[in-house]
């Protein structure tokens, strides 16, 4: 059983989006997840992000994603909302991955625009709605233009927003215009889906955030929504200008590339990367370590 929510903050305020960790020869390590979740969620998450974009999702199997997802739960699911990403642009594959993650427990679902194929706002319409059917989890959107090549309009994040399985928004749209108008007329939940822009989504109406940058300071990240949503926002600032060097470094590449590199550095589970994803070189690592310890991070 998940952790209890509300309406307002449905899958708590901190999420991380977790990596995917993989044995040395490239294999799913089992153990290394369940024990990275426990790290993250005793670090303070409400929640954790699985087979995710950050969980390196285009290259895991579905066997795999069924397998990890499994795990995850046994873990921590007594403690923290297990959200499964099922999100692709082949819209019965991801009702069979929906349909999977619910019978392995997941406590929701997290689903991405459909990608490459640019389909119009109504078959967008079409794909969240029939996902939304396919199971009894609630459902978080996530609008990512600059991957998936097309944005969820105000209007159909409207019209989604009348189902009553689709909860919220993951919002790495980049738009802060946009989300406010978004926001104030949806109803939605709102997350932030752009670590840089964490604080800013919260002065417009944002409750939490899917970060990736949780793997290394998530109790900053709640110390800054609970100085922001308690009103001292002097000190939400501070802790968003102390963090900027961590969002920098942490985003200099490929977030997986970056977030496994500083694993590795923190001797937490990760491993190795699939391709087409690559590793840091020396030098990528090294300025890497500079923008963590630059903004406090103890490696």
């Amino acid at each position: 059983m998940a952790p209890t929510s509300t309406p307002q903050t449905p899958f708590g305020r901190v999420l991380t989006a977790m990596v995917t960790p993989f044995t040395a020869d490239g294999s799913l390590d089992v153990d290394g997840a369940q024990r990275l979740a426990a790290h993250l969620v005793d670090a303070g998450n409400d929640g954790l992000i699985v087979n995710g974009t950050t969980g390196e999702s285009p290259t895991t199997s579905d066997a795999e994603k069924t397998r990890l997802l499994r795990a995850v739960v046994e873990a921590v699911g007594d403690r923290a909302h297990v959200v499964a990403g099922v999100g692709t642009n082949d819209t019965r594959h991801s009702l069979e991955l929906a349909r999977a993650a619910e019978q392995a427990g997941a406590h929701g679902l997290l689903t991405v625009t459909p990608y490459y194929n640019k389909p119009p706002q109504e078959g967008l319409y079409q794909h969240f709605t029939a996902i939304a059917d396919a199971t009894g989890l609630p459902v978080m959107l996530y609008d990512i233009p600059g991957r998936s090549g097309v944005p969820i309009t105000t209007e159909t994040m409207v019209r989604l927003a009348a189902h009553p399985r689709i909860v919220a928004n993951k919002d790495a749209k980049g738009d802060l215009g946009r989300a406010s108008w978004a926001i104030a007329t949806t109803g939605l939940a709102w997350y932030s889906g752009d670590d840089m822009l964490n604080l800013p989504l919260l002065s417009v109406g944002a409750v939490g955030v899917v970060s990736v940058v949780g793997h290394l300071v998530t109790p900053e990240l709640r110390a800054l929504i609970e100085s922001y949503t308690s009103g001292d926002v002097a000190k939400a600032t501070e802790i968003h200008q102390k963090l900027l060097p961590v969002f920098t470094g942490m985003f200099r590449t490929q977030g997986v590339i970056t977030t496994k590199a500083a694993l590795d550095l923190l001797g937490l589970p990760g491993g190795p990367l699939r391709l087409p994803l690559v590793g840091l070189s020396a030098d990528e690592t090294a300025q890497l370590g500079r923008d963590l310890a630059a903004g406090g991070v103890q490696i």
